[in-house]
C-alpha cells in the first residue's frame, strides 16, 4: 500500500509545480482546441480522488460541495478561478493525500459502493482499487496539463 501513496505523492509533486510555475492568468487560460485549463485539471484530480475514495466508501469528503460542483467529471471552467481558490486547491493537493494515508492506516475504509469507471472496463471494488485508479487518472490529467502548458 505504501507504493500507492508514494505514487500519489510523486503525482501531486508534479502537479504542484504547475501551480508554482504559472501565473493566475496562465492557470485560467484555455488554449484553442482544449476544453479546460490547468487549474480545472488540478481541481478535478482532487475532486475525483475524494469522490472515488471517500464518497464511494460512504465517508465524508474533505472538500466543499462547491468545489465538487465546479470540478467534477463532466464540468468545464465556467468562471475564472480566483487567487483564493487557487490557494485552496494548492493546500488541498497534499492535505487530501496525507489524510487519506492517515485514514487508510486507521482502517476507516470498511465499506465501498462498487463503481465501474467511465471507460467501462474497470470496476473499483474497494478503497485500494479507488486509490490505484486515482493515480492512473491523475497521470492522464498530468499528460493533458503538459500539453496545455505548451500553448499558454
Amino acid at each position: 500500500m505504501n507504493q500507492l501513496f508514494d505514487v500519489s505523492t510523486t503525482s501531486r509533486n508534479m502537479v504542484s509545480k504547475f501551480l508554482s510555475g504559472h501565473t493566475l492568468e496562465q492557470l485560467n487560460t484555455i488554449p484553442e482546441g482544449f476544453s479546460n485549463n490547468l487549474i480545472w485539471n488540478i481541481g478535478h484530480i482532487i475532486v475525483a480522488q475524494q469522490m472515488l475514495v471517500y464518497k464511494l466508501s460512504g465517508l465524508p469528503m474533505m472538500i466543499s460541495d462547491d468545489l465538487v460542483e465546479k470540478y467534477k467529471k463532466g464540468t468545464k471552467p465556467e468562471l475564472i478561478a480566483t487567487q483564493a481558490e487557487v490557494d485552496e486547491i494548492k493546500s488541498l493537493l497534499f492535505e487530501t493525500i496525507n489524510q487519506t494515508k492517515v485514514d487508510y492506516d486507521s482502517k476507516v475504509f470498511k465499506n465501498y459502493m462498487e463503481y465501474t469507471t467511465s471507460t467501462g472496463d474497470h470496476v473499483l471494488r474497494n478503497a485500494e482499487d479507488a486509490m490505484a485508479f486515482s493515480n492512473f487518472h491523475e497521470g492522464l490529467h498530468i499528460g493533458i496539463m503538459m500539453n496545455i502548458r505548451k500553448f499558454i
